[in-house]
């Protein structure tokens, strides 16, 4: 689901961290501690919601072999969460992460926390499932109680066998409000993990640019240009796109989300997203899309990379594709 408008609402499509202040001694920049020239246009694509279901994860599974959608994120709660466990142990080169849930946002399909009703009851509603609205949260949920399902999604996937690469947020449900964002950085740090983060534009007229200075003191890495619009139909799905990908900024790394699915009764009883999901399925997962990406000279990473430079402060070996035949 696309990120509502609310704490981080601007009038902007894409979001970038500011550039290193006039007098300031010039450190490397991202782009370059990750291997690359000062100048690349670097970017990841993420698909969200990896084990909402069946048809999300056949959708999900076919861009990531396709090789253009470079990374993932799996909704540990959710019913088919078991699929994506079973694709995570038999494709250990895929790079995938946690889509921390806090939200249940389907009306006849649900789902709540993992730790149970009763050790986090404040993030439930009366049925036993997470709140179907973000803002919900704010005013009903414990930050503590929160904090606690976030890591216990975490340890489940560790657990399962899950290799987890990054965190981000299912609704951006814990990054709305300063001190669940907070938190959320904190999380990473502890994991070691990277995290979908907004760019200094996009907070600063919320006066909270410091929760990037605290991502930086604490040595979390993020995207630091981000998407969250989508095509205004189905129609513009490749025109969209295309126009986003070629103005990409040099010298930034960029992170572009999406939500797949194939084309089964499942998605469309489930979500009322479900021809956007499969046409951003069908676009990323076209041999020719990826061909076009690699033509306009763009790097292709995944959260992979953000967490091997976090861990080992030095850039990963590159990787000449994604996917696989």
């Amino acid at each position: 689901m696309r990120i509502a408008s609310f704490l981080f609402a601007v009038p902007v499509v894409a979001i970038m961290i500011a550039s290193v202040p006039a007098g300031a001694e010039e450190k490397a920049s991202l782009v370059e501690r990750l291997g690359f020239h000062k100048d690349a246009r670097v970017l990841i694509i993420n698909g969200d919601d990896f084990g909402m279901n069946h048809a999300t994860n056949m959708g999900t599974v076919k861009a990531l072999k396709a090789g253009a959608m470079t990374s993932s994120t799996i909704m540990v709660p959710c019913p088919w969460f078991l699929e994506a466990v079973d694709f995570a142990k038999k494709n250990p080169q895929e790079n995938l992460g946690v889509h921390t849930t806090l939200t249940s946002e389907w009306g006849k399909y649900k789902w709540g926390p993992v730790l149970g009703r009763t050790a986090v009851p404040s993030l439930c509603d009366e049925m036993g499932y997470f709140f179907s609205d973000v803002f919900s949260i704010y005013g009903a949920s414990d930050l503590e109680e929160a904090d606690r399902e976030v890591r216990a999604q975490i340890d489940k996937a560790l657990a399962a066998g899950v290799d987890v690469t990054h965190i981000d947020s299912h609704m951006g449900a814990v990054q709305y409000e300063p001190r669940y964002h907070e938190r959320y950085i904190r999380i990473a740090a502890d994991y070691k993990l990277p995290c979908r983060l907004p760019g200094k534009e996009m907070l600063a007229p919320f006066g909270a640019e410091w929760l990037l200075d605290l991502a930086a003191e604490l040595n979390v890495l993020g995207p630091e240009n981000l998407y969250l619009d989508e095509p205004p139909s189905l129609e513009a799905t490749e025109s969209y796109y295309k126009e986003r990908l070629t103005n990409l900024p040099q010298g930034k790394v960029s992170e572009m989300y999406i939500h797949c699915a194939v084309d089964e009764p499942e998605i469309h009883a489930t979500t009322g997203s479900a021809r956007r999901r499969v046409a951003d399925t069908d676009f990323f997962s076209d041999p020719g899309t990826l061909q076009w990406i690699r033509e306009q000279g763009i790097e292709l990473i995944s959260y992979r990379e953000l967490r091997h430079l976090q861990r080992e402060g030095k850039a990963m070996p590159r990787v000449e594709r994604y996917g696989w035949d």
